[in-house]
């Protein structure tokens, strides 16, 4: 048996009925089902990759110095930090394979158990399946049985847009210091914040200045527009890092170096970011106005990329009512048992395509 055998069928494979109706309506599809950014990459960012593009040698896994000391700066400076060292940060090839192989960095395996939020992005079951853990779904520390090894939180959350309140995340980090595992805060959401503030783990707010077992992940897909760079990073407890890093070096898992002379124009310019925060914002007022309109209820929805929306009805039915209006969604289902009766609506798609989406709606 292949190892794929061993997983969930990839979500969106399930949508190619509803992709073929909306793709028949006369004005073309409208895909909201995914979060792949549209938006150009911001000029600084792709000239900061031309200029490094002369590059024969083997990148540093952990990073350069240079980027090494953006993330720092980034950290501190747009987030409230603690202070970090250069051990305190690593790089990734995009957040999404962090998020995959963690738990098997971490070398969990059988017997060890991951706690995942009730709703979730698929892949954080994926990588505890590839490290054959078990995995438990829960919102709050109360709710958690025995003593995981690893806890995902994910705030501002795809798919619903929640944003945790300071205490919870201080219970979060109260109760993986005291039990042992370690507490990763996926945060590639964080620039996109709307209707509450997002922070992240290594604020002192939040750990009371103790990062152990933290780890912040973040990425600058969704806040440079640089999807296609896969380019994130991990920052926290110095001893985990490291350890990451060590075994990441065995694996050829580098960030290339041109990507990383990127990341560091990126992590310097904020303005590049509230531009695009505000295009998405635009999109989501209009989006969120024509789906209540049409009787849609959004739930959370308070940050990330994404509207998160019910007709109290099965989600698949919603699919295939957008679908018939040439929009195409994300059905709940594909995020766990608990989400169902909801649909994901992405705000990643050109002003054009979310005018027509609105007219389809509203007309």
């Amino acid at each position: 048996m292949g190892l794929s055998q061993t997983l969930p069928a990839f979500p969106w494979d399930s949508l190619a009925g509803a992709r073929a109706l909306a793709g028949s309506h006369e004005g073309g599809i409208v895909d909201l089902s995914i979060g792949t950014p549209v938006d150009p990459t911001p000029g600084v960012v792709r000239q900061a990759l031309e200029a490094a593009s002369q590059a024969p040698g083997y990148p540093a896994v952990w990073g350069t110095p240079a980027l090494r000391e953006a993330i720092i700066s980034y950290l501190r400076g747009r987030w409230g930090s603690v202070e970090l060292g250069e051990h305190n940060v690593t790089t990734a090839i995009g957040t999404k394979e962090l998020v995959g192989w963690l738990p098997t960095l971490l070398a969990l395996g059988p017997g060890d158990s991951v706690v995942l939020p009730r709703v979730a992005y698929p892949t954080y079951e994926v990588g505890a399946l590839m490290a054959r853990a078990r995995t438990q779904r829960c919102d709050d520390p109360d709710e958690v049985s025995g003593s995981p090894r690893l806890i995902w939180i994910n705030s501002p959350a795809n798919p619903h847009g929640a944003i945790a309140p300071l205490e919870l995340l201080r219970r979060w980090v109260r109760f993986a210091q005291e039990h042992g595992a370690v507490l990763a805060a996926d945060e590639c959401y964080a620039e996109f914040a709307y209707d509450a503030p997002a922070r992240t783990i290594l604020d002192p707010a939040v750990n009371d200045g103790d990062i152990t077992g933290l780890l912040a992940v973040q990425s600058l897909s969704k806040r440079s527009n640089m999807a296609g760079y896969r380019a994130g990073f991990v920052a926290g407890d110095a001893a985990i890092v490291d350890e990451l890093t060590a075994v990441r070096k065995h694996l050829g898992m580098i960030v290339p170096a041109p990507v990383q002379a990127a990341m560091v124009a990126a992590l310097g310019d904020q303005r590049h970011v509230d531009e695009q925060r505000a295009r998405y914002a635009a999109r989501r007022a209009r989006m969120r106005a024509a789906l209540e309109r049409v009787g849609f209820r959004i739930d959370h929805s308070e940050g990330s990329l994404y509207l998160w929306a019910t007709q109290d009805r099965p989600g698949r039915e919603s699919i295939d009512w957008l679908a018939g209006r040439g929009i195409l969604a994300a059905p709940g289902d594909f995020y766990g048992p608990h989400a169902t009766d909801h649909v994901r609506i992405s705000m990643t798609a050109t002003d054009e395509r979310i005018a027509a989406a609105v007219e389809r709606l509203t007309r």
